[in-house]
């Protein structure tokens, strides 16, 4: 069976819708007709997603259909999250069979909501307004500044939920401001998730996995994820499930609320062997830092696995837009204290996206003398090691002398620079693995060629996506430093003798940054770097019939 959009519109036309609606801000600018639109959507290539799980006996095949009927659920809830009026929006889309309006539903679709995502969120149906900032995790009609002052009036017990993953922020009757548990305000949908998360625990023979499907269905109506994302780190099956509210990408206010998304994937066995020797290196590279010394761990968390998967099925903030290639999980400090975090690479969503993108860029935007250098290995292990440093730096740490964390103090600057973060220091710890002689060195310079030529792919996943703004940091700050050099033809290339050091002085910047809670210094940053240069803009205008990214479409047996 292949999923397909009447799925989600089923399921979203069912639910119910929490919080206070808004009347539509009409649209002023120019909205895309049907041409255009299917000009829109044809930038994320199809690629059709099929595993063969043949392999997997009957119970572990019964307890994986179990999984994906529960990701179903999540696209329904992570609708809601997006945007207040989402599902109303969603409703009258399907019930408009006209070729604009089927177009307008597949790219709504492909966007999760009415607001193109590579478009800095442009919107292309009429009467929707811009795309709330804070989602539908805060009041319509409440202010930023409102919700910030009246979190400082809380409580320390109260103020910890009200900055924390799992609220969300509503009024009373009076007027005030309250919260309400994700497990109460989603409750419609997270308590057929649970069952069938139950029913799927039922099912598996593996220990691992079945632990950590009853903790992560009990999560989902108690509202205590502690013990579940303790389990998730200790899971080693044959199927990979990642299912519940991570990223806090959709809160643009505060990065403060976790978006639900699903990930259900079939371990790759032998690839994730291979990889497992990164792990111990890790504590190494924290040493290592170009840091102060006060602001290295000490000891990162116990465990680090690192798990290859091709993907089954995704959901949620885990398929809206440009898809994830991989992902380091989770995002709360303490179990990243505790036990370290996981970091699962999506391979067959990899290999997709380096023939369908990163592949044809590389034709275009590098010089010739580095085009022969851009090689599949070396996207895949830099993407690994941007996961494993999300693990590394700065975390929880102190300002002023009170207890707090990175996420905290920089708030909706964090997530650009958290991608940065753990871009440009993957490139420096593989060199330093390279130095070691843990990786072949003779892929030094296909390493900083290939990631060259996916700053191009990032930088076209739109102004406002948390990556791409990171990237534009990266790249500006390396053309500034020599790493990265323009030719008289427009095309890229690297200058071997200069990067490693400009590599290097972004790393010491970004996690000096980060120690410190600077919100000053990382917006004066941000600010100076994350913008598109004439010489960029050309070549990304050289770039326009060129995908994006992929659309997965998941062929389910």
């Amino acid at each position: 069976m292949r999923n397909t959009l009447p799925l989600i519109c089923l399921l979203l036309l069912a639910a119910p819708i929490l919080g206070c609606a808004s009347t539509p801000t009409p649209v002023a600018s120019p909205l895309p007709d049907e041409a255009k639109l299917r000009a829109m959507t044809a930038r994320f290539a199809p690629v059709e997603i099929k595993v063969d799980t043949s392999a997997l006996p009957a119970s572990e095949r019964l307890a994986l259909a179990k999984m994906v009927e529960a990701a179903k659920i999540i696209d329904a809830l992570f609708l809601r999250q997006v945007a207040p009026l989402n599902e109303t929006i969603l409703s009258q889309l399907v019930r408009d069979t006209s070729p604009l309006g089927r177009a307008r539903l597949h790219y709504f679709s492909l966007n999760a909501g009415p607001w193109s995502r590579p478009d800095a969120q442009a919107p292309f149906i009429s009467g929707v307004g811009p795309k709330p900032p804070g989602g539908s995790f805060y009041p319509v009609d409440a202010t930023r500044e409102e919700i910030e002052a009246w979190i400082k009036t809380l409580p320390a017990a109260e103020q910890a939920e009200a900055t924390g993953f799992f609220t969300i922020v509503r009024r009373k009757a009076s007027g005030a401001l309250m919260l309400i548990p994700y497990s109460l305000a989603y409750q419609s949908e997270l308590a057929p998730a649970a069952r069938l998360l139950n029913e799927a625990a039922a099912a598996t023979t593996q220990p691992t996995l079945k632990n950590f499907l009853e903790k992560r269905a009990r999560a989902f109506l108690t509202n205590d994820y502690y013990d579940s994302d303790m389990a998730w780190m200790e899971l080693d099956a044959t199927i990979e499930p990642t299912i519940g509210p991570y990223e806090t990408y959709e809160d643009e206010w505060f990065n403060y609320k976790a978006a639900f998304e699903a990930y259900i994937g079939v371990t790759d066995t032998g690839e994730s062997a291979k990889l497992a020797r990164f792990s111990a290196e890790l504590q190494g590279l924290e040493d290592k830092l170009p840091i102060d010394q006060k602001y290295r761990r000490p000891k990162l968390g116990g465990l680090s696995p690192i798990r290859v998967v091709n993907v089954v099925f995704t959901a949620g903030d885990g398929n809206r837009g440009v898809q994830t290639a991989a992902f380091n999980l989770p995002n709360d400090e303490r179990v990243v204290a505790a036990k370290g975090s996981k970091r699962v690479m999506l391979k067959n969503f990899q290999e997709a996206k380096f023939s369908q993108c990163l592949a044809p860029i590389s034709k275009q935007a590098l010089t010739a003398a580095d085009q022969p250098l851009v090689s599949f290995d070396s996207f895949f292990t830099h993407i690994l090691m941007h996961e494993l440093m999300h693990g590394l730096g700065p975390q929880e740490i102190t300002v002023g002398g009170r207890a707090t964390t990175v996420r905290h103090e920089l708030k909706e600057l964090n997530s650009a620079l958290e991608e940065a973060k753990a871009d440009i220091s993957g490139l420096w710890a593989l060199q330093q693995l390279m130095d070691k002689g843990v990786l072949d060195k003779t892929q030094e310079k296909a390493l900083y060629t290939t990631f060259l030529a996916s700053t191009f792919r990032t930088l076209r996943f739109g102004a406002t996506e948390a990556h791409s703004k990171g990237m534009a940091l990266q790249l500006n700050w390396l053309l500034d430093s020599g790493g990265f050099t323009i030719g008289a033809d427009g095309r890229f290339g690297v200058d071997f003798t200069k990067v490693r050091a400009g590599v290097a002085g972004l790393v010491t910047e970004i996690m000096t940054i980060q120690a410190t809670g600077d919100y000053a210094r990382a917006k004066a940053l941000l600010d100076r770097l994350v913008v598109i240069r004439p010489s960029v803009k050309t070549m990304l205008d050289r770039l326009t019939d060129l995908p994006i990214d992929i659309e997965p479409r998941f062929a389910l047996e």
